[in-house]
């Protein structure tokens, strides 16, 4: 992908920058600038650009959608089935940590968010199967990030496998919020 994008969301901007332009590194983001203009929100940090148009952004937020509306320009399905690994993650280590520790609110809305995002990033992977499609055509995978994936585990990629983890996320999500009560 070219070094400036389309982005759909402010999250998925954001989300972009940290895996794609910064390897990965948790934060990386924090450090970017948003500026408004004529066409929408411009989201930079060193020579990465992304710019989200204000009716992306608005129609992210109306719906509830983290990462914005139809298909993502930005990041492939293989990328995303690794944010939302990357997501999961962080949100059992979380959990555990709330669970043994004093009732935090901030780290019970890191885990629910981590969940939320997990989810989240796994329906984003799903929109990109063609209609009643068990597995992604070799096309959709422009980077090489998500070539990897799809060439390396390809047991991760099919709808199946996608469909679960999306609904192991989301019960996730809902037994956390059920066992542990917002502070």
């Amino acid at each position: 992908m070219p070094e400036h994008g389309l982005g759909r969301s402010l999250v998925e901007a954001y989300v972009y920058i940290d895996l794609v332009a910064y390897d990965g590194a948790p934060g990386a983001s924090g450090g970017a600038t948003v500026a408004q203009d004529d066409e929408g929100l411009r989201v930079r940090l060193g020579d990465v650009e992304v710019l989200v148009p204000y009716e992306d952004e608005s129609a992210a937020r109306e719906t509830g959608v983290t990462f914005g509306t139809g298909l993502s320009e930005l990041l492939d399905p293989g990328q995303w089935v690794l944010i939302a690994t990357t997501y999961a993650s962080r949100a059992l280590e979380e959990g555990l940590f709330y669970a043994v520790g004093p009732a935090d609110p901030a780290r019970f809305d890191s885990v629910a968010t981590g969940w939320r995002f997990a989810a989240d990033a796994v329906a984003e992977a799903l929109k990109f199967f063609p209609p009643g499609a068990a597995e992604l055509p070799p096309d959709v995978f422009w980077s090489g990030l998500g070539r990897a994936v799809r060439e390396d585990e390809p047991e991760r990629l099919t709808r199946a496998k996608l469909e679960n983890d999306l609904a192991f996320y989301r019960q996730s999500l809902d037994d956390f919020q059920r066992l542990h009560a917002r502070p």
